[in-house]
């Protein structure tokens, strides 16, 4: 049985970005529970839960923050687990959550995805389980190959549009 992942929201205003990860993450297959919680507001629940994560059969732990960011920093230096970091634009086209997810002190290491990257925090949440999950690994393997396909076709529309003229 596959891991769970953990969708963090530092706040419920993160949702509309966070529900691309719940998307792509049922697409997969993959169990997934959502919850907000606060580096500052809720600290001791947030370490609580990274604490907690592992024995409760999470694999990845991906956290969403805006502004300040701390949330995925709190979360991973209270676990083994690996944590991906969604930063949230809310101010300053969403640079100051980028830095706040991305700058962690050795020891403490938070893989960062694009400003509001859910998609693609997903993607890699399924490709570290998919480390020892074979059915995964094959529907990304798919993934890959539906990607290169879909360029495939739009090359061959192109030259179609090139030749006309």
């Amino acid at each position: 049985m596959s891991k769970k992942v953990a969708i963090i929201m530092g706040s419920d205003s993160d949702f509309p970005v966070v529900s691309k990860a719940i998307v792509r993450l049922k697409s997969f297959g993959i169990p997934c529970e959502v919850h907000v919680m606060s580096a500052h507001r809720t600290p001791e629940k947030a370490a609580d839960f990274a604490k907690n994560a592992k024995a409760n059969g999470f694999g990845v732990i991906i956290a969403a923050a805006g502004m300040a960011a701390h949330l995925a920093g709190v979360l991973a230096a209270h676990t083994t687990i690996p944590v991906i970091g969604i930063p949230i634009k809310s101010t300053f086209e969403g640079l100051d959550a980028l830095l706040a997810t991305v700058q962690m002190p050795s020891g403490i290491p938070v893989a960062t995805v694009a400003v509001n990257g859910a998609d693609n925090a997903a993607i890699l949440a399924a490709q570290m389980l998919a480390l020892s999950d074979e059915a995964i690994a094959s529907q990304l393997e798919q993934m890959k190959k539906d990607m290169e396909d879909g360029v495939a076709k739009k090359e061959e529309a192109l030259q179609a549009k090139v030749a006309e003229l």
